[in-house]
């Protein structure tokens, strides 16, 4: 096994019925720009009926139907959100504990250290996160994943991954192994992906490499690290089923 490759996100993804939600950070290969992602999947109704939504240059999951929504407590969360130079996305609401944290002096791990996996046994998801800094010719990056230590959700362990990126390398970190009753918690270290130059390319082939029954909504940016300056793309799985709304932003 070849601890250096770099694999395409078809590798990592076609055959998954069930990634979870996953979080990619990296670099394009030769552009200069910075990459985010997110995506999330669903099999509830109450997962389902989400989609996200763009305000002030961050990323909200919402629902698409409110008179459906069951409880929205570990689905209805900012999922991206800025800090001065830093971007900070998560699964769930620890996007605002990090970005309180940040705000008041404390590090990415410092600001964790209040949170666990989330309570929803069996399957005690895991709680992943990044934090990307940028500005002055600096970037680099965090990832983060909160999980359980047993099936029993006796202790949490934390893992922090730091990067120094790297042309056209990018590194994903899922909730899940894959489908599953409990659903089995992602395992090992991010996972190195490439990273194409292209946002259309790159947003449609994980789109498309998501299993149709179950993705629910995408969002990726790519970030000129010369200019500042960022482009959107954004699927939502419910506003793509339905004519009058459209799916993709930039």
């Amino acid at each position: 096994m070849n601890p250096y490759k770099i694999n395409s996100i078809e590798e990592l993804l076609a055959g998954n019925s069930y990634a979870g939600r996953g979080i990619i950070v990296g670099k394009t290969e030769n552009t200069n720009n910075a990459v985010i992602v997110y995506f999330i999947m669903g099999r509830s109704d109450n997962s389902r009926n989400r989609i996200f939504h763009i305000q002030d240059a961050e990323v909200y999951t919402k629902p698409f139907d409110e008179e459906k929504v069951e409880d929205p407590r570990l689905i209805i969360y900012p999922a991206v959100k800025n800090l001065d130079n830093k971007i900070i996305v998560t699964n769930g609401d620890h996007t605002e504990t990090i970005w309180n944290g940040i705000k008041t002096g404390k590090s990415f791990e410092e600001s964790l250290e209040t949170r666990e996996f989330e309570p929803d046994a069996p399957n005690l998801t895991p709680r992943i996160s990044a934090i990307v800094n940028l500005g002055d010719g600096i970037f680099d990056y965090k990832m983060s994943i909160l999980k359980s230590e047993d099936e029993k959700g006796t202790e949490c362990a934390r893992y922090t991954f730091a990067y120094k990126p790297l042309p056209g390398l990018g590194h994903f970190i899922h909730t899940y192994q894959q489908d599953g009753n409990p659903l089995p918690t992602y395992v090992g270290e991010p996972d190195r992906v490439a990273i194409p130059d292209d946002i259309d390319v790159f947003t449609n082939t994980i789109w498309e490499n998501l299993d149709d029954d179950n993705r629910i909504s995408l969002y990726v940016r790519y970030i000129c690290l010369e200019s500042g300056v960022f482009k959107d793309r954004v699927i939502n799985d419910l506003q793509s089923k339905s004519k009058d709304c459209k799916c993709i932003y930039e």
